[in-house]
């Protein structure tokens, strides 16, 4: 990888930080197997593979809550 992809790379993670998991579920207070349950049903928040985890991506997050929101308010 080149430097300046890299460089690329660190701030898009220093802006758009990944959640693991683990945090999102305490996020939303819920099991870590009922966010796999989630992303399996394509009802979840969309996680990217990074080697053998699976990573949330803090805008991610906030647009499915959001969609979430607007869903139950019937803007959806």
């Amino acid at each position: 990888m080149s430097n300046s992809m890299t460089e690329i790379s660190v701030l898009s993670t220093q802006r758009d930080p990944f959640s693991t998991t683990a945090e999102v579920a305490a996020r939303y207070r819920t099991s870590p197997s009922t966010v796999r349950y989630w992303r399996h049903a394509g009802i979840g928040p969309h996680g990217v593979k990074i080697g053998t985890k699976v990573l949330y991506r803090e805008s991610e997050l906030i647009r499915w809550e959001l969609a979430r929101e607007a869903e139950q308010n019937g803007a959806a």
